[in-house]
């Protein structure tokens, strides 16, 4: 057989079946190809440029110092558990969103976003105004040094505001997500992005008439460029021609019946949720101990990594949301297979990013710091990142496709697993332990990701994740 037969049975209908029994008339293997990469694009574009936002909102931060990334990369973790509920909720919303497309059932995915926008609103005014007030025994307690502690708290109090907008717009953008409409949710977080941008350029160091706000200006900007993006979000559901708009029947009124199917998703979610942010947490604050010359090296590789990251969210967008589609329509086999056409796209991707990231290790690195150890352990951070790309993209694609059908409480164990055990003890026992120090914590991101690369496919393979009903 040729090389070229091999790669077309490879990526043909019969090895995305994996063995699977036909629920109905197959499409051609090349219009799902088609159907993936069209829904996946505006996502793909989307997460690569707000990656490509956060490393240059980073490299602007990184005129002020090492010290100064020490500042901003320590708020990311409290933010994360700030947004972890809002994170759960969404995963509810898209999930249920997808299966109403998939049902044809407009109106049904219209009462599932305000509802969720409602009790969104509620939790996110609810956390931000503590995150606020308690700024920085928080903080301290994530493993901020006294060096820049003064810094950290302002960028945080400032962050909280715009979480308020953040997390509004990410449940809007669940709900387009699920019923298939991605290029409003990029051209959204676009738009703020770009604002967020502008606004760091001219606030960080004082441009022209604008004052010299360093650290309060990047946090500003990120609270401009999140009011963009809510706003035009919000923009969007006012237009009728809109799948998802304010004019379609049903009302604001809140429903436990229209939020129950959302809620059985969410609750695991947040459970998985809670899981992943003790586990990051905890191993930001172990990597945070090590030194501030090491910890400004883990915030620049963490910082590339969002772009490998990225790319597989982008793509698991796509496979989550025809997945549940496929669920709602009851076509479990179509759902099998683009879970499969999503790991086969980004093992292709994940190759071009190892060659990207071992190639390019310490011009990416000079773009934000002249320090030469923090170029050299960095450095050494891109050559494991290069290793962990491809599981880290395929896991993502795995365990969105579980998300997506519902099948959240086993997602929340790998998370347990995987996040809360595996990266900070492994990480702890090679940082400290072995004396490996910050190259020992990223080994320990290499078996944390391994392990939900293999717990998650397991999963997939097994398809008890095409039988959940919502």
């Amino acid at each position: 057989m040729s090389f070229k037969e091999t790669i077309r049975r490879f990526l043909g209908s019969e090895a995305l079946l994996e063995g699977r029994e036909p629920a109905g008339e197959i499409p051609p293997a090349r219009d799902l190809y088609k159907r993936f990469l069209k829904l996946a694009g505006p996502s793909v574009i989307e997460s690569v440029l707000i990656a490509l936002v956060g490393i240059v909102d980073t490299i602007m931060v990184s005129s002020l110092g090492d010290l100064a990334i020490d500042a901003v990369g320590i708020t990311q973790q409290p933010r994360f558990v700030i947004l972890c509920f809002i994170f759960a909720l969404s995963t509810g919303v898209t999930a249920v969103a997808a299966r109403r497309k998939g049902q044809e059932d407009r109106e049904g995915a219209n009462r599932v976003l305000r509802n969720a926008l409602l009790l969104g609103l509620v939790m996110i005014l609810v956390l931000t105004a503590l995150g606020r007030r308690f700024a920085e025994p928080f903080l301290r307690f994530a493993g901020a040094h006294d060096s820049y502690i003064d810094d950290a708290v302002i960028y945080f109090r400032i962050i909280c505001i715009s979480l308020i907008f953040q997390g509004m717009n990410i449940v809007i953008n669940a709900a387009q997500k699920g019923s298939g409409n991605t290029r409003i949710s990029m051209t959204t977080n676009l738009i703020g992005n770009l604002v967020n941008i502008v606004f760091n350029y001219l606030l960080i160091n004082g441009i022209g008439p604008f004052p010299r706000l360093e650290i309060r200006g990047a946090a500003i900007a990120t609270l401009m460029g999140a009011v963009a993006a809510f706003s035009i979000s919000v923009i969007r559901l006012l237009i009728r021609k809109h799948y998802l708009n304010i004019y379609v029947e049903g009302g604001w009124k809140p429903s436990l019946t229209v939020l129950q199917p959302v809620l059985k998703v969410s609750v695991s979610a947040l459970a998985e949720q809670l899981v992943m942010r003790v586990g990051f947490f905890t191993f930001n604050l172990i990597v945070a101990k090590l030194d501030p010359l090491s910890y400004a090296a883990h915030i620049i590789g963490t910082n590339m990594m969002t772009l490998s990251f990225c790319f597989g969210d982008g793509f698991q967008v796509a496979a989550t949301s025809l997945a549940g589609q496929s669920l709602g329509a009851k076509r479990p086999d179509l759902a099998y297979m683009y879970c499969g056409i999503g790991r086969r796209v980004v093992a292709v991707v994940a190759f071009l990013l190892s060659v990207f990231f071992i190639t390019l290790r310490y011009p990416l690195m000079r773009l934000y710091t002249d320090t030469p150890e923090v170029i050299e352990m960095g450095s050494v951070c891109l050559i494991i990142m290069a290793v962990i790309t491809y599981m880290q993209t395929a896991q993502v694609i795995c365990s969105g496709c579980l998300r997506g059908a519902g099948d959240t409480r086993y997602t929340a164990v790998i998370s347990l697993i995987a996040i809360g055990i595996i990266r900070p003890v492994g990480g702890y026992l090679l940082s400290y332990t072995a004396g490996l120090g910050l190259y020992g914590a990223w080994l320990g991101i290499l078996i944390d990701q391994s392990m939900r690369l293999i717990l998650s496919s397991r999963r997939v393979k097994q398809g008890k994740w095409l039988e959940i009903q919502l």
